[in-house]
């Protein structure tokens, strides 16, 4: 391949600079092959600015490279002052000068900083700065070497930005994420999982994994994971399983694992998604014991109203016969039939037992109108909200909206808990039944203050309504719209609410449907409590 002329001039430069020996014409001649091959190499590396400086800072040697990544050509810039690439503040601060004073007093400086191309534009480069001396020690100039880093350090950049994305993505997944080899060792442990199981990451990186698992699936877990590597057959991996995990006290939990697959320059990683459980399975015994405790109420509450209908009904009969029975007695009070005798006495003991019943059927109706309740201080925004919860099961399948304006702050009222939660419920389901038909569903759900020292809830649908002569006897025992209604649920709603000392009743809705509202007492201010 033919030397350029640029290689000559290079050759030439370090020829004009080898020493002489006892021979000048062989050395010159061997300066002269040795300059051009070096010349020739140094142009070759074109990835790099390599070019000499004079002991004063003035360009001497210029190569293909940094022709090509400053911008000058070699005719441009030899003889002048290499300060020309620095920035203007570098310049003005005097950087030139002191970055040559230093390689001279070091022997040689490496950094990276910024440098100009002739267009005028920066780059950011790495730099370094050798100090060349004689065999007599005296200073003969410096040899540079730049690389331009820009593209290089935004690519870095570009990485760390995505690892500190993606590492912050992680800690913020609820579920927990662990990372680990094909023999089950682990290799990252997210935020998640460490409040999760307890333990600090440094803890677990580097140990198997079934360190976190109880003991029986532990034993278990490498024979999955050797027969997997052989035979491919999965036991967990590429499945949403049900298992068990185990804290870092011992104590064991349910958790939901997904297991995912990867090869990264060969490795096999897998990557476990671990969600616990045990906040959902305590939410659905709660919801199953609160169903189970509503059954109940209702059940308790459906049998009071109707003992207390039927204590109503029959007690006014039973006063009639116990008249009748005194009256006839009367009648028959002088005579002196012997018969007649034994009749009264008959009278006497039917009129008797017939006051008893009645004595029994009122204080039946006492009992179950003032019976035992538990009245306790409740939060309002807590007790609606697990009211909605069992209430509103269907509802969304059912494509019913929930509008719930319910005040969240926490206001007390002196309740029973179970008592209005059933009411709730009662009226949640009944709209849901009341919109079944209609092209709008939307089921509102409100509090309101009342009176002094009572809170309104409203309970709303958008249904086809009620007619008013129906509205009238709505909360009657009995009384039902519905076509397979025992019409005892807005009774029982009734009872309890006035057994509260709140009052029940139902309004028309301008935009069709009908509204259900009922009051209930706030709780007492504790002491302590003061009005701002």
């Amino acid at each position: 391949m033919p030397l350029r002329s640029q290689s000559y001039r290079t050759a030439r430069m370090i020829a004009s600079q080898s020493p002489h020996g006892t021979d000048p014409q062989a050395v010159a001649r061997g300066d002269a092959m040795l300059a051009e091959e070096l010349g020739l190499l140094i142009d070759g590396a074109t990835t790099y600015a390599i070019y000499m400086l004079d002991p004063h800072g003035r360009v001497t040697i210029w190569n293909r490279g940094a022709e090509r990544i400053k911008g000058w050509a070699e005719a441009e810039i030899i003889g002048r002052d290499f300060a020309i690439f620095y920035p203007a503040d570098d310049i003005a601060a005097g950087k030139p000068a002191a970055d040559l004073a230093r390689a001279h007093c070091d022997g040689r400086i490496e950094e990276e900083s910024w440098r100009v191309r002739k267009d005028g534009s920066e780059f950011l480069a790495h730099v370094t700065i050798t100090a060349l001396h004689d065999d007599a020690g005296a200073l003969r100039g410096f040899g540079k070497v730049i690389r331009d880093i820009t593209h290089e350090k935004a690519a870095e950049a570009a990485i760390v930005r995505r690892e500190h994305h993606l590492r912050s993505i992680l800690n913020t997944v609820p579920d927990a994420m662990i990372v680990m080899n094909e023999n089950g060792i682990v290799a990252s442990f997210s935020a998640a999982a460490e409040l999760v199981f307890g333990y600090a990451a440094s803890e677990v990186i580097g140990q198997n994994v079934a360190m976190l698992m109880p003991q029986t699936e532990a034993r278990d877990h490498d024979a999955h994971l050797r027969k997997y590597r052989h035979t491919g057959e999965r036991h967990v991996i590429g499945n949403v399983r049900l298992e068990r995990a185990m804290r870092k006290g011992g104590e064991t939990f349910p958790i939901e694992l997904a297991v995912g697959e990867a090869s990264i320059a060969g490795e096999r990683i897998f990557t476990g998604f671990i969600r616990d459980l045990t906040n959902r399975h305590a939410t659905e015994r709660r919801v199953q014991e609160l169903q189970s405790e509503l059954v109940h109420v209702s059940r308790v509450s459906a049998m009071g109203t109707m003992a207390s209908t039927l204590a109503h009904e029959i007690n006014q009969p039973l006063t009639a016969i116990a008249n009748y029975l005194e009256a006839t007695r009367a009648m028959i009070e002088d005579s002196d039939d012997p018969l007649l005798g034994d009749i009264a006495e008959a009278l006497d003991l039917a009129a008797a037992q017939s006051l008893r019943a009645g004595t029994i059927v009122r204080r039946l109706r006492a009992f179950v109108d003032g019976g035992d309740t538990g009245f306790r201080d409740e939060r309002l925004d807590l007790l609606i909200e697990e009211a909605t919860s069992l209430g509103l099961l269907g509802a969304h399948e059912a494509g019913i909206a929930v509008v719930n304006t319910a005040s969240r702050s926490p206001v007390m009222v002196r309740v029973d808990r179970i008592q209005i939660q059933q009411v709730l419920v009662n009226l949640i389901r009944n709209a849901i039944h009341a919109m079944a038909a209609s092209r709008v569903r939307t089921l509102s759900i409100a509090t309101a203050p009342e009176r002094e020292g009572w809170i309104q809830i409203t309970v709303a649908d958008t249904g086809s309504g009620i007619d008013r002569d129906v509205r009238a006897r709505l909360f009657e025992a009995f009384a039902t719209t519905k076509e397979d209604g025992m019409g005892l649920g807005l009774s029982i709603c009734r009872t309890i609410v006035e057994a509260h000392g709140g009052r029940i009743w139902a309004e028309g809705v301008t935009n069709g449907g009908t509204a259900f509202h009922f009051t209930v007492p706030l709780a007492a201010p504790q002491e302590g409590d003061t009005d701002d």
